[in-house]
């Protein structure tokens, strides 16, 4: 087992700190794995020689022009070749949740996009050491609970079916951004805040599998496990590029919260360096993004979007993460939990046939 931490580094802010600057806060948590969502050429120069592994990324806007095998060689050869070996580069992502947009030109520019990239590292030697993948939203998912039921989308299962076929010849990962943040908040009555947050609980049982599941985002892994083995994909490596919680909200974003955040990224920095699998697979590596490095002040949308970060822009932590404490943490096998010594009460179960994802209760919405 070798689960270590990845951190997004996200940029759409205009006060965060030269990336000099960066390179120690991002070993202050332990990271060894950063994802980018461009290829910053200040930001791979700063962390030349650190060891920290990198994940870059080519954004939606230029799937149509990489569909040119010769477009696609030229990035790469100014965007990652440029900087080998001394940052390490390890994976380029193409797109970002292209299949959940419904934009059919961005999701038809997908997969030729990949392979032009893939082709471009197979001409200049780099093909062993850096893979092509994509990230998509867990709403990709048609059922997702219980996690034995997980299936894709009807509508996407014929382009999802190609480019599974091109990670498997490849040996990429598969990506997935997964945030119980957006589950609890859509139904904070019915979803129990502990089983979000990896809190002692009592957790749920899948009655196909009999796995027992103390918190959602294990619930959510496996589920993806479950819908790429429904389609012949069982050995497939699933990483999770993104989960996280944020430290603010507005009115109606229920549970965002400095407390919640530091609860659920604090147990779940715990949780991985326990180096234990999902209840499904328990020896595989767990390769998990937190969702952010830092809080970005021009980011769109409610305002948890500018509140992910586990550090303000000055570089002081937006919450304290409280890792070295040896506190209960849910997966750890613990069984107690609730109030006054009150079991928690069981997750109920949801309706038998949810219409999508969006409605299912471990349902979960994008959070870019």
């Amino acid at each position: 087992m070798a689960n270590s931490m990845g951190i997004n580094y996200g940029q759409i802010a205009d006060n965060l700190p030269s990336p000099e600057d960066v390179v120690p806060i991002v070993k202050s948590i332990g990271a060894t794995k950063v994802k980018l969502y461009d290829a910053d050429p200040k930001v791979l120069k700063a962390f030349a020689n650190t060891g920290v592994e990198f994940i870059v990324g080519l954004g939606n806007e230029y799937l149509d022009k990489m569909r040119d095998p010769a477009k696609a060689q030229a990035w790469v050869k100014q965007n990652v070749q440029s900087h080998l070996p001394a940052t390490k580069i390890t994976c380029i992502f193409v797109g970002n949740e292209v299949l959940t947009f419904n934009d059919t030109s961005l999701s038809n520019s997908l997969l030729p996009a990949m392979q032009s990239v893939h082709t471009a590292l197979v001409n200049l030697g780099l093909d062993k050491q850096v893979t092509v993948t994509t990230a998509h939203s867990l709403s990709i998912l048609e059922t997702s609970y219980p996690p034995s039921s997980g299936a894709f989308r009807e509508d996407l299962v014929d382009c999802l079916s190609e480019t599974l076929s091109f990670h498997q010849k490849t040996g990429s990962p598969f990506l997935i951004n997964a945030y119980p943040f957006f589950a609890y908040k859509g139904n904070p009555k019915q979803v129990p805040l502990d089983f979000v947050l990896f809190q002692p609980n009592q957790g749920v049982i899948d009655p196909a599998t009999n796995l027992h599941y103390d918190n959602m985002l294990y619930a959510q892994i496996d589920a993806v496990y479950n819908a790429l083995a429904s389609l012949g994909y069982k050995k497939l490596p699933v990483h999770i590029s993104e989960t996280g919680w944020p430290s603010k909200g507005d009115e109606d974003e229920v549970g965002a919260t400095a407390d919640n955040a530091k609860k659920y990224n604090g147990n779940l920095i715990k949780l991985m360096s326990k180096k234990t699998g999902t209840p499904m697979r328990p020896n595989s590596d767990l390769n998990i993004y937190v969702f952010a490095l830092f809080n970005e002040n021009m980011k769109p949308g409610p305002t948890s979007e500018r509140n992910y970060g586990l550090f303000k822009p000055d570089g002081t932590p937006a919450y304290s993460l409280g890792i070295s404490s040896t506190s209960n943490v849910a997966g750890s096998n613990t069984t107690t939990g609730g109030t006054n010594g009150k079991p928690l009460s069981p997750i109920p179960t949801p309706p038998s046939t949810p219409t999508s994802s969006s409605t299912g209760y471990l349902s979960i919405s994008p959070a870019t």
